[in-house]
């Protein structure tokens, strides 16, 4: 389905499109903001099959969206349908968010800003003194991740994948800071890491554990994971065990949203611990010392 083939709203309307979209949180942060900064508008899941998603583009233009989000599996087709996309969208061959200027569909990225600006929020000053990282994985999130990391100055960046030549392929879109590795390179390279950074699916429920031994990690080692459901994932566990610093992944949801609907509806929202209580609620979870 197009927007051209849906009835136009009557209030400026934005939406996440993906395929599947229906378990998507978006329209719970975006309505939030709405009603927090007393707009008019609405944010709606549009579900959008695959082999539709260049359409829906082609036609965004004429139909009844201001701008969208864009989750799996769309956001490369995005990033080739946009009349074009910012530096960050560029360097990581992919769009999540787009809007129109002048009738052209604009894009951009905002993944990473988002991972970096959890981590400013909630573990401040981690990157005072940069040095080495690891990210494990090497998919479109881990592109996210580096481009974040390299823009704060993290060298070298480990990217440890268990396809290798898929981490060698990173190395080859943002240079040689970054440093392939296998699994089994892991335990030597911890002892030299402040930042360890889980971009894989795996502790994602549904999905098997990510077992790793910290022992051999500094102790002013920041682990955080991008999985947000469950909350504490087995890594973030594993770390918190051992009394290292954490930060979970629902933050970089939470500040993704900020510039999609800063460039839809207007004012800046902001990320609060009012917001991250609404979705952890959506989610069935109530957090220690949250009140009642």
């Amino acid at each position: 389905m197009t927007p051209s083939s849906l009835q136009a709203s009557a209030v400026p309307t934005a939406c996440v499109i993906g395929w599947p979209v229906k378990h998507s949180r978006s329209p719970i942060i975006h309505r939030h903001w709405l009603a927090e900064l007393g707009l008019t508008g609405d944010y709606v899941r549009h579900p959008v099959e695959p082999e539709h998603a260049a359409d829906f583009f082609a036609n965004f233009a004429g139909g009844p969206f201001i701008g969208c989000n864009v989750t799996v599996p769309h956001k490369e087709v995005a990033f080739a349908s946009v009349a074009h996309a910012d530096a960050v969208a560029t360097a990581l061959g992919a769009v999540n968010t787009v809007w129109l200027e002048d009738g052209r569909l604009m894009g951009s990225n905002t993944d990473a800003e988002g991972f970096i600006a959890n981590l400013d929020q909630l573990a401040q000053g981690f990157d005072a003194n940069p040095g080495a990282a690891i990210v494990l994985g090497a998919g479109g999130a881990a592109r996210a991740v580096i481009w974040a990391l390299q823009a704060r100055g993290f060298a070298p960046i480990h990217v440890v994948n268990r396809t290798r030549d898929r981490a060698e392929a990173m190395a080859e879109r943002f240079g040689p800071d970054i440093r392939p590795a296998g699994w089994n390179d892991l335990p030597a390279l911890l002892p030299q890491a402040g930042l360890l950074v889980n971009t894989t699916s795996l502790g994602m429920e549904g999905q098997p554990p990510l077992t790793i031994d910290l022992a051999a990690a500094r102790d002013d080692v920041l682990v955080t994971d991008i999985v947000y459901i469950p909350l504490e994932t087995p890594l973030l566990k594993a770390a918190r065990s051992r009394g290292l610093q954490t930060v979970d992944g629902l933050g970089m949801l939470l500040h993704q949203a900020v510039p999609g609907f800063e460039r839809w509806f207007g004012p800046r929202p902001v990320v609060t611990p009012e917001l991250r209580r609404l979705i952890l609620a959506d989610m069935g979870i109530v957090e220690a010392g949250a009140a009642a």
